[in-house]
């Protein structure tokens, strides 16, 4: 966590963004009932992980791009709980193909956390059940 006040509240804000209003609804829980009793398509699957995961990020990378607290993460110079959550809702979309062209903050982000050994060790396809 940020050292300061203000830091810790807003590390702690969009973490609770992230994960609270993107996560959820991407689940592996969610997306089989998708696919299950509603008998969705995979197209339909698809469209919906993507619509959520851009209603998400179009509101997170502005919030960053207002940001006071300017730095290769999320809240500053070091990494916080909200780049702990952002990570892997990067991965979700890059996985599901969603453009990331419009999120340059996000992708900064991201490419600042994977430079430390804590998130490329982390990452689905280092771990040993990986396939």
């Amino acid at each position: 966590m940020p050292v300061s006040l203000e830091g810790r509240a807003r590390a702690r804000a969009l973490a609770l963004d992230i994960a609270c209003e993107i996560h959820p609804l991407n689940n592996l829980r969610v997306l089989k009932f998708l696919t299950g009793p509603l008998k969705l398509g995979e197209e339909e699957k698809l469209q919906w992980i993507r619509h959520w995961i851009t209603l998400g990020f179009d509101a997170l990378e502005n919030n960053l791009a207002m940001s006071k607290q300017p730095g290769p993460f999320c809240v500053g110079d070091q990494p916080s709980i909200a780049d702990c959550c952002l990570v892997p809702q990067v991965f979700s979309a890059r996985r599901f193909e969603v453009d990331m062209s419009p999120y340059p903050i996000l992708q900064s982000i991201d490419q600042a956390c994977q430079s430390l050994p804590a998130f490329a060790d982390a990452r689905p396809g280092v771990q040993p059940d990986a396939e």
